[in-house]
């Protein structure tokens, strides 16, 4: 069974143990905890063994999976405090953005070459390190993906495939996926209306408001044996955002996406 997620970015205004609630409240299996530096770090990779218990409690009286973290950096003095709180508290995946400038030769090499160093590392932890192709970043489609995929060989490396961001790069997501889903360790979801740099105010990042043919890129990981998480990941909620806004977004967002997911025969 596909298990469904929520990236805890949607809720920085709020504290992981509201964040949580409703997570469970929407139905939802599990969680990705945020450990983004100045976006949201409901895990603190400078604190976090302080933090564990409480997590690991919060969690736990939810229902919920810890299902992965995003600490979206590259930088070695976040990864490696994240892969071993990642160890200890039984987080398997880790995921990053993979830096750099689109259309650079030299920064394509160098975040490939960073994310095959920081993978070994991963693997000395237990856990893997995803990446997504991120639109303006040196990984930003699937001919970069596949590029990053040939050179890591590491059973610790693997993709983060969202297809917002392949969208607006011009692919179709659905059409995309199966080049690269053998290598698919985690998913983030999430809709978006065109093709803009950003991907829009937070509702209509909500499943099924958008562009995105959400249903066919499910039937292809479906239709791929694609068994990981499928993480909502929304972005730009303001303090503005009520708890019950946000909340309306990854509910509307769950009832879509298991909808499609229980036709598909994956819940």
């Amino acid at each position: 069974m596909i298990k469904l997620g929520v990236n805890s970015v949607l809720f920085k205004h709020f504290s992981f143990a509201e964040a949580a609630k409703q997570i469970a409240l929407c139905g939802y299996d599990g969680v990705e905890i945020a450990a983004i530096q100045g976006m949201c770090e409901h895990l603190d990779l400078s604190r976090w063994k302080e933090q564990k218990n409480e997590l690991l409690e919060i969690v736990q009286e939810n229902g919920l999976s810890l299902l992965s973290t995003e600490v979206a950096s590259l930088d070695e003095q976040r990864l490696l405090p994240a892969f071993e709180a990642a160890a200890e508290m039984k987080i398997p995946i880790v995921n990053v953005g993979p830096g750099g400038k689109m259309n650079v030769e030299e920064d394509l090499a160098a975040s490939i070459d960073k994310l095959a160093s920081m993978s070994e590392k991963a693997a000395s932890f237990g856990v893997t390190l995803c990446v997504k192709a991120h639109v303006g970043n040196a990984i930003h489609n699937t001919p970069t993906t596949l590029r990053a995929m040939e050179a890591i060989p590491s059973p610790a490396f693997g993709i983060d495939m969202d297809p917002s961001h392949i969208h607006r790069a011009g692919e179709q997501a659905e059409e995309a996926l199966p080049a690269v889903l053998n290598r698919v360790n985690h998913i983030h979801i999430r809709d978006c209306l065109g093709k803009d740099q950003g991907p829009g105010p937070i509702e209509l990042q909500a499943c099924g408001r958008g562009d995105i043919d959400l249903y066919g890129y499910c039937k292809a990981m479906v239709d791929g044996g694609y068994d990981g998480p499928v993480v909502l990941e929304v972005i730009g909620a303001s303090p503005e955002h009520s708890l019950a806004q946000v909340s309306i977004v990854a509910a509307e967002s769950y009832g879509y996406l298991n909808a499609i997911l229980k036709n598909l025969g994956a819940r």
